[in-house]
């Protein structure tokens, strides 16, 4: 997760585990994609705070998880969240978009959810995870694909482009990429993997907390730019463009493939 080219964002973690409850179901679904014998070496590649990586141990009772995230907040979350499984779990504070920390061809496995749309380069991001995965190695992923939030974005943007706000975004381009299944299969398979197969899914989610939800989690690229008494405001104006009861719709980029 990133806070363009380079800069990892921080995240608010605590925020984030409270209203995060459709991206651990969604993360739990993914899981179920991934055969486990229970003795692999997985990379949890955007660990979060770690509910899904949570489930993944679980399923590891003789094997090793990397719980990676850009945030060190949400690392920190994690390993909170995790300490009753010791040397089970190893934690590392990377980005993505950048050449992984990791022994080269160490992991079995990836597991990625909602995090590969954080990250601007995916032509970078897919070589870097094959650099990391044994031969056969499976990646089973899921993330943000086209159209994916389009009403929530396109009020962030409306909202940024007004002042206060707009001094702030002054040659901003947005964080996300938003692919569709097509564009992801040629740069997996320009990236060394094989088996490929990527397919979008809609799902509509009440956010039960919209500004929570929101500043946490949708527009958390907008806030990151905007000093502390701007980023209610912000949230506030982003939601008197938005439907009131509030639905976020979503499109969901579903990816596998093998090394």
């Amino acid at each position: 997760m990133t806070d363009g080219p380079g800069r990892p964002r921080d995240w608010d973690a605590r925020t984030y585990d409270r209203v995060a409850d459709p991206m651990a179901r969604w993360g739990a679904a993914v899981l179920d994609r991934l055969p486990l014998d229970g003795d692999e070496t997985v990379l949890d590649a955007g660990c979060g705070s770690g509910r899904v990586t949570e489930t993944l141990v679980e399923r590891l009772p003789a094997g090793k998880v990397i719980a990676l995230d850009g945030s060190p907040a949400m690392v920190d979350a994690a390993r909170t969240r995790l300490a009753r499984f010791g040397d089970r779990v190893d934690y590392v504070v990377a980005d993505l978009g950048a050449p992984l920390p990791l022994t080269e061809a160490s992991v079995d496995a990836v597991l990625s959810t909602a995090t590969f749309h954080w990250v601007p380069d995916h032509d970078l991001l897919f070589r870097n995870l094959h650099d990391v995965l044994v031969p056969g190695g499976r990646l089973v992923a899921q993330c943000g694909g086209f159209g994916n939030v389009a009403d929530v974005k396109a009020a962030g943007i409306e909202v940024a482009s007004e002042a206060p706000y707009a001094e702030h975004f002054a040659g901003w381009e947005t964080d996300w990429t938003f692919a569709t299944p097509e564009d992801t299969e040629r740069r997996l398979e320009l990236a060394g993997f094989s088996d490929v197969w990527c397919w979008l899914t809609r799902v509509d989610v009440d956010p039960g907390d919209p500004a929570a939800y929101l500043g946490a989690i949708c527009l958390g690229s907008f806030l990151a730019r905007l000093p502390e008494p701007l980023r209610e405001p912000f949230v506030a104006a982003a939601l008197e463009r938005l439907p009131d009861p509030l639905q976020i719709h979503y499109v969901r980029l579903n990816i596998l493939a093998r090394a």
